[in-house]
C-alpha cells in the first residue's frame, strides 16, 4: 500500500510512510509502512500514536485507499496471468504463480521470474520481490527474503539450510505467541 501511495504521490517517495485506518472511527493502526518507516522500527499494527513516536522524522500517514490498491493489484496479476493460467491470490499485493510448465529447470524459473519483476517495474512502477521454489511456502519465504526488490531461489538442496539460519518469526504463518513460546526452548 505504502509502495502504491508513493507511486501516485512521488514527494512523500523518500520520507517514512504509513498507511493508516481512520482514527476517527478508532481504527487508527499501520495497516502498511514503506521500508524508511520500519528502518525506525514501525510495525503493521502499531496504532498511530506509537508508529509517530517511533519515528521522530515526521512520519507521513496517509489514509487507505483500497479501490486504488485493488485496481493496481488487478493490472500486476494481469501481467502474470501472461504467463500462467495457475495464478493464485494471496491477499491484495501477493500471489503465487505456478510456472512449472514454461521451465524445465531452475535457472530458466528464475529467468522467468526476473523477466516477471522487471516487467513490473517497467509497466507499473512498482518493485516485487520474488521467491522461485519448489513449493508455495518456499516461494514466499524466498519473496521475503531481500525486499523490496530481490529473487531468492530455494531448491531442494539449500532449503534446509535455509531454514536453519531463520529465526521462527520469519516463517510464514508464524504468529508473535508461537514464536514467543518457541523461542522460550
Amino acid at each position: 500500500y505504502a509502495s502504491v501511495e508513493s507511486l501516485y504521490n512521488p514527494s512523500i517517495r523518500n520520507s517514512p510512510v504509513a498507511v493508516v485506518g481512520d482514527e476517527e472511527k478508532r481504527h487508527g493502526i499501520v495497516l502498511a509502512k514503506n521500508y524508511i518507516a520500519k528502518s525506525y522500527g514501525v510495525k503493521t499494527g502499531d496504532t498511530v500514536w506509537e508508529a509517530r513516536q517511533k519515528c521522530k522524522e515526521n512520519l507521513i500517514c496517509v489514509p487507505a485507499r483500497f479501490e486504488l490498491y485493488l485496481y493496481i493489484s488487478k493490472i500486476v496479476k494481469n501481467i502474470y496471468r501472461e504467463y500462467s493460467d495457475r495464478v493464485e491470490s494471496f491477499g491484495i499485493d501477493e500471489a503465487w504463480i505456478d510456472i512449472s510448465h514454461l521451465a524445465s529447470n531452475d535457472m530458466e524459473a528464475v529467468k522467468i521470474a526476473d523477466n516477471i519483476r522487471s516487467r513490473v517495474i517497467a509497466e507499473v512502477g512498482l518493485t516485487i520481490s520474488v521467491g522461485v521454489s519448489f513449493n508455495k511456502v518456499f516461494a514466499k519465504l524466498g519473496s521475503d527474503m531481500k525486499k523490496p526488490m530481490g529473487l531468492t531461489k530455494i531448491d531442494k538442496t539449500n532449503h534446509l539450510d535455509v531454514l536453519k539460519r531463520l529465526r521462527i518469526e520469519e516463517m510464514i504463518m508464524i504468529g508473535n505467541r508461537v514464536a514467543r513460546e518457541a523461542n522460550q526452548y
